[in-house]
């Protein structure tokens, strides 16, 4: 689970709340005409910018912000790093046995284990790895959607809310709930797309770059292992992707020659 998600939210989320409660009775900022506008609105004009299919995928996509969980780019390459290890010493065909969680993990192995060439393995990660992000990218595009659409149709809100008002001016007592739809529906439509969806967005694309950097590592140590390169070559070529801090820290180490192979959480 991602904490700072779910740490931005609720902080967020009792900010508002409270500043609402402060400032007076909060029952005043619930408006059931508004959130039909708004939320409504903005879920009708995902549908029509989407298929069915991608709406209902970047629901499963985004809860990646949520409860998505990756190792450290440094726990990969010392988990590939034993596989290499095994395969030098006991052959490809030894990684058959290893059963990683990580699913492009195991099917580099299985690749491996089954002497694919060189050039078909890096294909076929290499294909993986566009056709994951062409995913994750449709799912952010959703709710960057979504996003837009919400400050859309609190303006809408307001228009209508402004349109009840001024045709019963002669009515004082329609007056107050007419502006209360034309006020509260620009802040839902400002919360929707500010607090929720763009965030999410934005926090997609950040998981979506680390996945794809990850499946990078596996992928360039699957070639590494398929040249039978030495396991301490293979290391230092891959970290490369670890941030300098991080790279001097392990430097600084001495790992265990013997180290057992872990598997990817």
């Amino acid at each position: 689970m991602d904490l700072a998600t779910i740490i931005g939210l609720i902080s967020g989320a009792g900010l508002i709340i409270s500043a609402i409660v402060m400032g007076g009775s909060a029952g005043i900022f619930f408006n059931v005409p508004g959130i039909l506008i708004v939320v409504g609105g903005t879920f009708a004009t995902a549908f029509i910018k989407f298929t069915l299919a991608d709406v209902f995928n970047s629901i499963k996509v985004g809860m990646k912000a949520f409860l998505f969980k990756m190792d450290p780019p440094e726990e990969i390459i010392q988990t590939m790093i034993g596989y290499a290890k095994m395969a030098k010493k006991e052959g490809l065909i030894s990684l058959d046995q290893e059963n990683p969680k990580d699913p492009f993990m195991a099917k580099s192995l299985r690749y491996l284990s089954d002497g694919y060439d060189e050039h078909l393995i890096l294909d076929m990660l290499n294909k993986d790895i566009r056709l994951t992000v062409a995913r994750h990218t449709t799912g952010q595009n959703v709710f960057k959607g979504m996003g837009d659409s919400a400050p859309a149709f609190g303006m809408i809100g307001t228009l209508i809310g402004l349109v009840q008002m001024l045709s019963s001016m002669n009515d004082p007592a329609s007056i107050g709930p007419s502006m209360a739809v034309a006020l509260l529906t620009t802040l839902y439509g400002a919360l929707v797309a500010n607090f929720i969806c763009l965030p999410l967005a934005e926090k997609l694309a950040l998981r979506s770059q680390q996945e794809q950097q990850s499946k990078a590592i596996i992928r360039e140590a699957a070639v590494g292992i398929n040249q039978a390169l030495s396991p301490m070559v293979l290391e230092e070529s891959l970290k490369i992707y670890l941030a300098p801090t991080v790279r001097h820290k392990k430097d600084k180490k001495k790992p265990d020659a013997q180290e057992p192979v872990k598997e990817a959480a």
